[in-house]
């Protein structure tokens, strides 16, 4: 699928208007809604298509973040043959109790995956607790930078890499074009 008919696609399925507050806390009268384009196969395999671009080389893990990130996460290793991890918010108190769970992330250089960034609040916690747990993170995939500089800016602080596959103004121009 062009790049230019993903974004009409996500913009079209995703794109819901109204009043939501974000994990930020921010109020917007715009969301995307990610389960939309996880859910359809057809996006979703085209996601990771045109994501694997934006792989830096050495990458040896893929780590998706709960809950959106994790079917990205499969979809591109999948399509890239490189392992998986799936990262919680906070490890289970029973079974393994691990942060990550599925392939280890301990030495190995890690891109983190996530589906909507805005202020990449969350991505920062979770990257901290994967270099916590020995991984190597300096690169961040997403599929929309709603926040763009702001996002670009909080991530940098931590050493990290935003890499978007569409800005939500890249998405609203496509869909309109």
């Amino acid at each position: 699928m062009h790049r230019t008919d993903l974004a009409r696609a996500i913009y079209r399925v995703a794109h819901l208007t109204g009043q939501f507050k974000l994990r930020s806390g921010q109020i917007s009268r715009e969301y995307f809604d990610k389960y939309q384009f996880e859910s359809q196969p057809v996006l979703l395999a085209a996601i990771a298509e045109h994501l694997s671009a934006f792989l830096p080389a050495g990458a040896e893990v893929i780590a998706g973040l709960e809950m959106g990130g994790i079917p990205l996460a499969t979809a591109l290793s999948l399509y890239t043959g490189i392992p998986a991890a799936f990262v919680r918010k906070q490890p289970k108190p029973y079974g393994t109790q691990r942060i990550a769970e599925g392939a280890a992330v301990a030495g190995k250089n890690v891109v983190v995956l996530e589906d909507v960034v805005t202020t990449g609040g969350q991505v920062v916690e979770s990257v901290s607790a994967l270099r916590e747990a020995g991984a190597s993170v300096e690169v961040v995939l997403c599929v929309i930078n709603r926040g763009e500089a702001v996002a670009i800016e909080h991530l940098g602080k931590a050493h990290l890499r935003l890499r978007a596959l569409f800005t939500a103004a890249e998405l609203e121009k496509f869909a309109v074009s």
